[in-house]
C-alpha cells in the first residue's frame, strides 16, 4: 500500500472514532507508521505522559462482535446453525469458543462484503490487507522449514482452520447469500481465501471481551494475564488494536461496563511507543498467534522434550534389547503417560507498572519427568530385575536420571539441522527476509533454552557427585500444558 494511501486511511479512521458516542482520544498521542520495522500502525505519545491517563476510551456499542453485529440484529446465531458440523469436525476447541469463533468469523465477512455500507468501513480499511499476514498459517512450506524442529510447526493449525471454514463458514454464506451481498460472485477457493483472511484477523486483533455485567469483577488477582482460552466473548475493538504489544509494556485495557479504556501505566515520555501486553508467551506462541517476535518476549521461549526421546536414553542406558523393550511396554499404560514435556524459564512476572525486574532462568525439570521416570523404572525392574541392580538408592537412580535427562536434551539440540551458532551467524550476517529472520528467532530461542537446561543438568549431576545421599526429589517444578 502507498504511503499516501496508507496515511489517507489512518486520518479516516481516527475521524470515524473520534466522532463515536463516548469515545475520547488524548491530545497527547498519536498513531504512526511503522511499517519499516514490519508493526504496520502503532501509538506514540507526543509528550511526556504521566501515569493513569486515560489514553482513550471505546464505547462498548463501537465493538465490532456477535452482540453488535448487524448481521445478528437480522438473523440471531442460533437461527444459522453455527454448530451444525460439529459432531463431524475433529478439532480441539471448545464449543463455546467455537461458536464464538465462527460468529464473528461471519460478522467480519458479512461486514467485508458490505464495503462502503459497513458502519465500520473506516476501521475495517485499517485491517491488514490480503498478502500482510506473517502468522505461519500463510507461510510456504519453504518458509516454514525455517523453523526447523520447533514445535511450532506442529501448531500451525492450517487443516483445522480450512475444515472449520469448509464446514463451517462456507455453508452458512450459501444458505444464506441473502444476508452476505455479494458472496454469490464469489467461488467456494475465494470464498475460503477471504474466511481465511478474516480468521487470521481475529486470531492476531480480536479481544477477550469481558461480559458487562460482570466487568467490575474482573481483575486477575495473580497480575496482568487474562485466561484467553477460557473466554467465549469474542470482538474486534477499534483502537485497542492499533497498539502494538511487548513482554514489557505501559499500557493496559481495562474493561468497564459501558466502555474500554487505555490507561497509562506509567509515565510515558515523548516519542515513547504505548505498549499492550498478550501475556507471557514465548516467541514461537507469540509468532503463531501473531505474526513477530521480539527480544523481550524471549524469556518466556518454550521447548518440548519429547517422551521418546528420554525413553532411548534410558534403553540405553539400561542395555535393553528389542524384546526387553517390547516386555516393559506391556506392563506400562500409554494413557497414563505424557508424550513430552515442557521446559521454560522462571522469573518474575511485570510489575503493576508493565515493567520485568530481573532476568528469568532455566532453574528445574517438570516434577512429571522424574515421576515418568521413576514409573518405567519399577517396569524395568519386572522384566529385567537385574537391569537396575546398579541402582540401589536414590543418589544413583537421581543420577540416571539426569544423565538419561542430558542425553535426551543433546538429542532434542540435535533434531535442528543448523547449531545455536550457525543461527546466532545467520542472524548477524542480515541476508534473511522477515520471515526467516522470525523463524531463526524461535529455534534460536529455544535451542538457548535447551543449552541452559542441559547446563542445569550438569550442576545437579556435579552436585550429586561431591554430595553424600540426597534428601527429597529432585528440584523440579509442575508440568507446564502444552
Amino acid at each position: 500500500m502507498a504511503a499516501s494511501d496508507f496515511g489517507q486511511h489512518t486520518a479516516r479512521f481516527l475521524d470515524w472514532f473520534k466522532k463515536l458516542p463516548g469515545a475520547t482520544f488524548h491530545d497527547a498521542v498519536r498513531i504512526v507508521d511503522l511499517r519499516e520495522r514490519g508493526a504496520g500502525r502503532g501509538i506514540v505519545a507526543t509528550a511526556d505522559i504521566p501515569p493513569d491517563t486515560v489514553l482513550f476510551t471505546i464505547p462498548r456499542a463501537a465493538i465490532l462482535s456477535s452482540a453488535t453485529a448487524p448481521l445478528f440484529a437480522r438473523r440471531p446465531p442460533s437461527t444459522l446453525n453455527l454448530d451444525a458440523a460439529l459432531g463431524d469436525l475433529d478439532l480441539d476447541l471448545d464449543l463455546d469458543r467455537h461458536d464464538a469463533w465462527t460468529a464473528l468469523i461471519l460478522a467480519l465477512l458479512h461486514e467485508h462484503l458490505r464495503g462502503a455500507d459497513s458502519p465500520w468501513k473506516p476501521y475495517l480499511d485499517v485491517l491488514p490487507p490480503p498478502g500482510a499476514f506473517d502468522t505461519p498459517l500463510h507461510w510456504t512450506l519453504a518458509e516454514l522449514a525455517h523453523l526447523q524442529a520447533s514445535p511450532v510447526v506442529g501448531r500451525v493449525g492450517r487443516e483445522d482452520a480450512d475444515a472449520l471454514i469448509r464446514r463451517q463458514i462456507v455453508p452458512v454464506v450459501r444458505q444464506h447469500a441473502d444476508l452476505f451481498a455479494g458472496s454469490g460472485a464469489l467461488g467456494d477457493e475465494e470464498l475460503v481465501r477471504l474466511a481465511h483472511r478474516v480468521g487470521s484477523t481475529i486470531m492476531a486483533y480480536a479481544f477477550d471481551l469481558d461480559a458487562e455485567e460482570d466487568a467490575e469483577d474482573e481483575e486477575d488477582e495473580e497480575g496482568w494475564v487474562e485466561d484467553r482460552e477460557g473466554r467465549s466473548s469474542l470482538g474486534m475493538v477499534p483502537m485497542a488494536d492499533i497498539l502494538n504489544a511487548d513482554a514489557e509494556f505501559n499500557a493496559h485495557i481495562n474493561h468497564g461496563q459501558e466502555a474500554l479504556t487505555a490507561t497509562a501505566l506509567r509515565r510515558i515520555a515523548r516519542g515513547e511507543e504505548v505498549l499492550n501486553y498478550y501475556g507471557p508467551l514465548g516467541n514461537g506462541e507469540l509468532l503463531r498467534r501473531y505474526g513477530y517476535v521480539t527480544e523481550k518476549h524471549a524469556r518466556h521461549d518454550v521447548v518440548e522434550l519429547p517422551w521418546a526421546l528420554v525413553a532411548t536414553e534410558m534403553r540405553k542406558l539400561l542395555g535393553l534389547d528389542e524384546h526387553d523393550w517390547q516386555q516393559v511396554a506391556a506392563h506400562m499404560d500409554p494413557d497414563a503417560f505424557e508424550d513430552g514435556f515442557v521446559l521454560d524459564r522462571d522469573g518474575d512476572e511485570p510489575d503493576a507498572t508493565g515493567a520485568l525486574r530481573g532476568e528469568a532462568a532455566f532453574q528445574a525439570l517438570p516434577e512429571g519427568l522424574w515421576a515418568q521416570f521413576t514409573d518405567l523404572l519399577k517396569a524395568v525392574k519386572k522384566v529385567r530385575p537385574a537391569a537396575v541392580e546398579a541402582l540401589p538408592g536414590k543418589k544413583e537412580r537421581e543420577a540416571a536420571y539426569f544423565d538419561t535427562v542430558a542425553g535426551a536434551l543433546r538429542a532434542c539440540e540435535a533434531q535442528y539441522p543448523t547449531s545455536l551458532e550457525e543461527d546466532q551467524e545467520l542472524l548477524a550476517g542480515g541476508d534473511v527476509d522477515r520471515r526467516q529472520r522470525m523463524a531463526i528467532w524461535v529455534r534460536l530461542g529455544e535451542k538457548k533454552l535447551l543449552r541452559e537446561a542441559q547446563r542445569w543438568v550438569q550442576s545437579q549431576l556435579a552436585g550429586l557427585h561431591a554430595a553424600g545421599e540426597p534428601d527429597g526429589e529432585p528440584s523440579a517444578k509442575r508440568q507446564r500444558r502444552r
